[in-house]
């Protein structure tokens, strides 16, 4: 069998090959920018081996429905309360401090438990 192009000399063979892999290669670069676009940004990135294995414990320690992610870095001033990364996971002891103040929560960091500001958890 015959190839399409091969009655064409071959300088004309050869731009023909080169338009299409040029044209190849700008349909591959926009999809790669296409495709960089829809992933998630860091912020949802997966978690580590280590906080899998913390996340499954919590969950089998305190139910799914306890747990909470932090929502920015909390840096624990007073005794008793943690200091925690924002993306972390903690389940929920108590959804008040020992004085009955409402806007500090108790929770389960997967090891060191604490006191939180509740405003900076939401449901996971």
């Amino acid at each position: 069998p015959q190839l399409p192009h091969g009655h064409m000399p071959l300088p004309s063979f050869w731009k023909v090959v080169e338009d299409a892999l040029q044209q190849s290669g700008a349909q591959l670069r926009a999809f790669c920018q296409a495709f960089e676009t829809v992933t998630p940004s860091p912020g949802a990135q997966p978690l580590t081996p280590a906080e899998e294995r913390k996340l499954l414990s919590l969950v089998s320690k305190h139910g799914p429905d306890k747990l909470y992610q932090v929502t920015s870095n909390t840096s624990g001033s007073k005794d008793l309360d943690l200091t925690l990364l924002r993306g972390q996971i903690v389940a929920l002891l108590q959804s008040a401090d020992t004085k009955g103040n409402t806007s500090r929560w108790l929770v389960d960091a997967g090891g060191p438990r604490g006191f939180v500001p509740a405003a900076k958890l939401r449901p996971y």
